[in-house]
């Protein structure tokens, strides 16, 4: 199956080919659904905060960074704008091929943004270009000027640096926005604001220059200091292809395809950031001025139930960490059995608590001795996203996951209704803490439950293929992460999955 050229291949890579191996069984075996308990729901696990609990969380919060801890806020910024103008491209092919002009504008997304066209803040740039062409149809200089090389290029460049909001002097990109955003929760006693961006190797460079070029306005506008910067996808992450036989995938020159593995690929990324507190977010998920403000309390009120949680994590760290099974009191064990059942809704493998108390002292210490994460939960209005359930891992324990449908065996009946009772669902909107009792980071790569990958189906220059995912980023991944999930209001997730999106209210400014 491997030549030698292979193996250096391989190795070139920065790849174990021991991982290839056993990506290549993962092909031939594929990934075990993950066994849902039940969903969960407000009240059973998820929290609901009153406002005055999020003003206490949220005090909790400024006390805490009132002293010296360092904040970070990861941002994954890799994705390329393309498919947000998939309708676009498909009206430009179909002009090309002929289609009448008439029938594309059938289509509801091409007549909604040819009909409110002046309410994108792109629109000025798009009319000068789409003015300045010499091409006879309107609608095929629009659509060349905003998507090609050439004109605005937008088809091509990552959704970070695309003009998202439009404010009565200014124009803001959704890098922009995450820079005004993370002035209000993420600066340090110092004044620091330290955001991290996961962005691909080709648009690295168009990312610094936007930088250079915005920093000291708002550095100057909210008297902080930004430290911004940014990291790659590594290759080394990326999974062999494999042809529909499970053999490994070979590109005209005889060398063996690999493609990046999901966002479950920026676990390194993430891996190799040391700080006290990391804020989670997407790149599209911003909002103009006038509506920041119940993010910002949330997301002080989710960092806010992190510190307290792990201040009583601590406790039980630091006893388990000095003390012999023998010379712990009964009590003890039961007071730490309450805990991890109804504060971080572990329920352990049967029989668990009728053990020894060495095999109870080593179970304790696993479950307290792991990364923690706050995420916030929003309604489930019909969006697509991982959910909030109850599922059960891999030493018998059940605990809280989020849980991407692909996850779910939706065949076996049992398993489609909890899917299907599902109230909620994840916005990624995640705190996270990684370091233990001792300020000692974690490696947070032994926390991923590599059985929770995911294959799809491919091809490439007409030829089928095989792709795998890693763990997703916030799914398996951080499946052995301690965890509390969080109700937070619908109005602070709005992504852009595609370019009318920026027409919905929460994208417009006042």
């Amino acid at each position: 199956m491997f030549k030698p050229e292979d193996i250096s291949q391989i190795a070139a890579r920065g790849s174990k080919f021991e991982v290839v191996k056993q990506q290549i069984e993962n092909f031939k075996t594929g990934f075990p659904f993950l066994k849902l308990t039940e969903a969960a729901s407000i009240y059973h696990g998820i929290l609901k905060l009153s406002e005055n609990e999020v003003l206490k969380y949220s005090s909790v919060f400024d006390e805490k960074i009132a002293s010296d801890i360092d904040l970070i806020k990861f941002v994954p910024a890799s994705g390329a704008a393309s498919r947000m103008f998939k309708s676009l491209f498909s009206a430009l092919e179909n002009h090309e091929n002929g289609v009448s002009e008439a029938e594309i504008k059938k289509d509801k997304e091409i007549s909604l943004f040819l009909n409110q066209l002046k309410k994108f803040a792109f629109a000025d740039d798009l009319e000068e270009l789409a003015n300045a062409s010499n091409t006879e149809s309107r609608l095929k200089s629009l659509l060349e000027s905003l998507l090609l090389d050439g004109g605005l290029n937008y088809g091509n460049l990552p959704k970070g640096l695309l003009k998202f909001h439009r404010y009565f002097e200014e124009i803001r990109t959704p890098l922009e926005e995450h820079l005004v955003e993370g002035a209000s929760y993420c600066r340090n006693n110092k004044g620091v604001v330290h955001l991290h961006f996961t962005v691909s190797p080709e648009h690295q460079q168009a990312f610094e220059q936007h930088v250079n070029e915005i920093k000291p306005k708002y550095e100057q506008l909210f008297e902080v200091t930004y430290q911004i910067d940014f990291s790659q996808q590594k290759s080394s992450t990326d999974t062999i292809a494999v042809t529909p036989e499970n053999e490994p995938f070979r590109n005209s020159d005889g060398s063996i395809l690999f493609r990046p593995a999901g966002h479950g690929a920026l676990l390194e990324n993430l891996n190799d950031l040391d700080a006290d507190l990391i804020f989670i977010k997407n790149i599209d998920n911003v909002v103009p001025d006038h509506l920041k403000q119940p993010t910002v309390d949330y997301k002080k009120a989710l960092a806010g139930i992190l510190f307290n949680l792990q201040e009583q994590i601590f406790y039980y760290q630091k006893i388990l960490h000095e003390h012999h099974p023998s010379t712990l009191e009964s009590a003890f064990y039961a007071e730490a059995a309450n805990f991890l059942e109804n504060v971080l809704n572990i329920t352990p493998p049967q029989n668990q608590y009728y053990s020894e108390k060495e095999e109870l002292f080593y179970y304790f210490s696993k479950k307290f001795n792991r990364p923690i994460r706050i995420c916030g939960m929003v309604k489930n209005e019909g969006e697509p996203g991982g959910g909030p359930f109850f599922a059960q891992n891999r030493d018998g324990s059940v605990s809280l996951q989020i849980v991407e449908s692909s996850q779910i065996d939706f065949s076996d009946p049992e398993q489609a209704v909890i899917a299907q009772n599902a109230t909620h669902f994840n916005p990624v909107d995640l705190v996270c803490a990684v370091k233990n009792h001792e300020g000692k980071k974690y490696n947070l790569l032994d926390f991923s439950d590599p059985e929770t990958g995911f294959i799809s189906l491919k091809s490439k220059d007409g030829k089928d293929l095989k792709a795998q995912e890693l763990p997703g980023l916030w799914n398996g991944s951080m499946s052995d992460w301690n965890t509390i999930f969080v109700e937070v209001p619908v109005e602070t997730f709005n992504p852009v999955k595609t370019v009318t999106d920026l027409l919905r209210k929460e994208h417009q400014t006042k």
